[in-house]
């Protein structure tokens, strides 16, 4: 995949950008915002191998309205058990069928998450965790979006025939586990990633020791395609690997050893609805961003016009 990044954050900016930055981050109230994410689920087990398997459930279902995705996920995570990572270990097609049977999520069917849970089994049967199969390819000096298309790819290794008798054909196989990766932002993979590399902190992991969080390039979503826009982070308009990788790369300007930190509370300050698609002066005057905000700073100026006035 060409790494293109066409707006570089020149250092006056980024030197503009960091303190407000910092100072929002560190007051956001991430803590309470755990339980609006889907992080919440890989958060609830103390072995690493059951981390991976719910981080790895949820993040790959999180699309779609969070009332929509979070009912589906703890539905199949509390038939599973207290040690998804053994449940997936010791899962077969029989097994398959009964945890998955009449399984929709919009895109997908059963089957589809079929192949993600065997498929998650057999790299845990295999290597004892999910890091390596991301790790390694990181190692050879490929790229994350070669690396996040081979693990995707492992993943799928499933024979698919068995399930698509047992359970139907599979749908949305390739939005769930694309292979290759494409030129699409990879949001929930590069979410999942986030999870298990970050931290540990009051959100983030930190399971995965062997990936430095440098390596990351930040989950795009809307709200994160928006903020970046307003921050001039990007140009870009489109939810793209490419608009992501410059995200991400101009946030290193800010914090090269960890860029995508600012992730959470820049997602949830537009999930939450204080920076919404349509910018509000009341909103925006009590933001910590509002002085490096190109659309904070304009609608605060035109109100304070309009007061004089």
């Amino acid at each position: 995949m060409p790494s293109v990044c066409s707006l570089r954050l020149s250092e006056s900016r980024a030197n503009r950008l960091r303190p407000r930055l910092e100072r929002f981050a560190a007051r956001a109230p991430s803590r309470l915002r755990v339980g609006f994410d889907p992080v919440q689920f890989p958060r609830r087990y103390a072995r690493g191998e059951d981390a991976e398997v719910a981080g790895l459930l949820a993040a790959s279902l999180a699309y779609g309205r969070v009332d929509g995705f979070v009912p589906k996920v703890e539905h199949l995570l509390s038939r599973m058990g207290r040690h998804p990572g053994a449940y997936v270990r010791g899962l077969d097609v029989p097994g398959a069928r009964t945890l998955l049977q009449g399984f929709v999520y919009r895109f997908n069917l059963a089957t589809d998450v079929a192949v993600l849970l065997l498929g998650a089994g057999r790299l845990l049967r295999e290597r004892g965790s999910l890091e390596p199969w991301v790790a390694e390819p990181l190692a050879r000096g490929e790229d994350l979006h070669a690396a996040l298309t081979q693990f995707s790819r492992a993943l799928r290794d499933v024979p698919l025939q068995p399930l698509a008798d047992a359970l139907g054909p599979a749908r949305g196989l390739q939005h769930l586990l694309p292979v290759p990766l494409g030129p699409g932002a990879a949001k929930r993979l590069n979410m999942f990633l986030r999870w298990m590399v970050r931290g540990p902190d009051e959100v983030d992991l930190g399971l995965w020791k062997t990936i430095p969080a440098s390596a990351l390039v930040i989950p795009l979503d809307t709200h994160i395609a928006r903020i970046s826009r307003r921050l001039g982070l990007t140009r870009r308009k489109d939810l793209s690997w490419r608009t992501a990788l410059e995200i991400t790369r101009n946030l290193a300007r800010i914090d090269a050893a960890d860029p995508v930190r600012f992730d959470f509370p820049l997602c949830h300050h537009g999930m939450s609805g204080v920076c919404a698609p349509r910018a509000r002066a009341e909103a925006c005057a009590g933001c910590e961003l509002r002085s490096v905000c190109r659309v904070g700073a304009r609608l605060l100026a035109g109100a304070q016009t309009a007061r004089r006035h």
